[in-house]
C-alpha cells in the first residue's frame, strides 16, 4: 500500500507541473465567484452592512464546499478519464484493487487540495476583512468532515461506472452541498437538529464554523456524532462503489464508453 501511494504522489505531482494552468484558474474562479457575491450583498444592504461573525461563517462554509466539491468530483471525473483513454481496465487488473487505487489517488491529491484550499482561503480573508481562528482542534472535525466527503465522493464513483456519463449529477450534486454546508445546521434544534446530525458532513461543518468563526471550544459530544457520521458515510460509499464494480464488471461495461 506504501509503494502505491508513493506512485500516486509521484503521479499527482507531475500532473500538477505540467497542467498548472488548470490549477491557478480553479483558484482565480472560485475566489472571484465569492468577492463577487460578498459585493453584490454589500450594494444591497447598503454602506450600513454589518456582518459581525456571520461573515466568518460564511466564508468558513464556502471554503469547505470548496473543498468538499474537489473531493467528490475527484473519483468521478477521473474514472470519466480513464474510459475516455482507454486505461480504466488496467486500474482495475491491479493487484491492489480498484477501491485501493482510487483511494490512494484521493490521498495523494488531498495534500495539494489543501493547500490551494489554505490559499483560497487566505485571500478570501484578505480581500473580506474576516478574521478566522486556527486552534489545533480543528484538525478533529477536519478529518470527520473528509471521511464523509470520500465516502460521498465513492458513491459518485460508483454512478460514474454504472452510468458513465454523471456531468449533470455533478452538477446538480454540487448545489445540494452548498445548502447542506452553507446552512447553520449548528444553530438548529429540537427534530431539525438530530436530521442535521443524520445528514453528511453537517456535524463537521458546524463545529468547524463554530471554532473558526466563533471562536467557541470543541464540542466534544458533537464530535462523536461527526466521527460516526464520517464513517458511516465512508465504508457505504466503500461499499457501494464495490456493489457498482461487481454490476459492472457482470455487464460486461467497465471499458464501455
Amino acid at each position: 500500500m506504501i509503494e502505491l501511494l508513493l506512485g500516486e504522489l509521484k503521479r499527482t505531482w507531475i500532473q500538477f507541473i505540467r497542467y498548472p494552468a488548470e490549477v491557478i484558474g480553479g483558484i482565480i474562479i472560485i475566489t472571484s465567484v465569492f468577492y463577487g457575491l460578498f459585493l453584490s450583498a454589500q450594494y444591497m444592504a447598503g454602506p450600513s452592512l454589518g456582518f459581525g461573525d456571520r461573515l466568518d461563517a460564511v466564508v468558513v462554509g464556502y471554503v469547505l464546499w470548496s473543498l468538499v466539491l474537489y473531493i467528490v468530483n475527484d473519483i468521478a471525473i477521473g474514472l470519466q478519464v480513464e474510459t475516455q483513454t482507454g486505461t480504466l481496465e488496467q486500474v482495475f487488473l491491479s493487484p491492489f484493487g480498484a477501491p485501493q487505487v482510487f483511494f490512494a489517488r484521493a490521498l495523494a491529491s488531498l495534500a495539494l487540495r489543501l493547500t490551494l484550499i489554505l490559499g483560497i482561503l487566505l485571500i478570501l480573508m484578505g480581500i473580506t476583512g474576516s478574521r478566522l481562528q486556527f486552534p489545533p482542534t480543528l484538525l478533529l472535525p477536519l478529518v470527520t468532515l473528509l471521511l464523509a466527503a470520500y465516502g460521498l465522493a465513492f458513491v459518485m464513483g460508483a454512478c460514474a461506472l454504472i452510468f458513465k456519463r454523471v456531468q449533470q449529477v455533478l452538477g446538480v450534486f454540487q448545489f445540494a452541498l452548498l445548502f447542506l454546508i452553507a446552512a447553520p445546521t449548528e444553530e438548529w434544534s429540537g427534530t431539525a437538529r438530530w436530521l442535521a446530525y443524520g445528514l453528511p458532513m453537517l456535524p463537521s461543518t458546524g463545529l468547524l464554523r463554530d471554532l473558526m468563526a466563533r471562536g467557541a471550544e470543541l464540542d466534544w459530544a458533537v464530535w462523536g456524532v461527526a466521527i460516526a457520521n464520517g464513517l458511516i458515510y465512508f465504508f457505504l460509499g466503500i461499499s457501494l462503489f464495490r456493489w457498482a464494480e461487481r454490476e459492472a464488471k457482470r455487464r460486461g461495461i467497465l471499458g464501455g464508453y
